[in-house]
């Protein structure tokens, strides 16, 4: 008998239990969960990776995560929003769950590269 792999979320102190290969993004909403620093009805991209507004740190167990994609290493490169953590920033809208892991939401950004304008 599997067990079902379990999401720890960190900041909001719950830990929720999810069928393998569930997408992160919609189970952490499912659970009343905001995986958003900001939500704006024009600028979400609604789960299509292209926004980068989902992201979120895998503390623990990223190695029970789907790898990471190209198209999602593109985004997180191009928006820069990832220095600092590389290792565990990734886009809960392109992460699936396969194992437990511990999650932080709204990560903050890193402050040497929050302004290179």
């Amino acid at each position: 008998m599997s067990t079902m792999p379990k999401i720890k979320f960190i900041n909001e102190n719950q830990t929720i239990e999810v069928a393998a290969g569930a997408n992160l993004r919609l189970e952490a909403l499912k659970a009343g969960i905001d995986v958003y620093r900001f939500r704006h009805k024009i600028l979400n991209c609604h789960g299509h990776g292209t926004c980068g507004t989902c992201r979120v740190l895998i503390k623990k167990g990223m190695e029970n995560t789907s790898p990471t994609g190209g198209w999602e290493k593109f985004r997180l490169g191009v928006s820069m929003v990832s220095l600092g953590f590389e290792n565990e920033m990734r886009l809960s809208c392109k992460t699936q769950v396969n194992g437990d892991i511990e999650v932080e939401t709204q990560p903050p950004l890193n402050m040497s590269g929050e302004k290179f304008w």
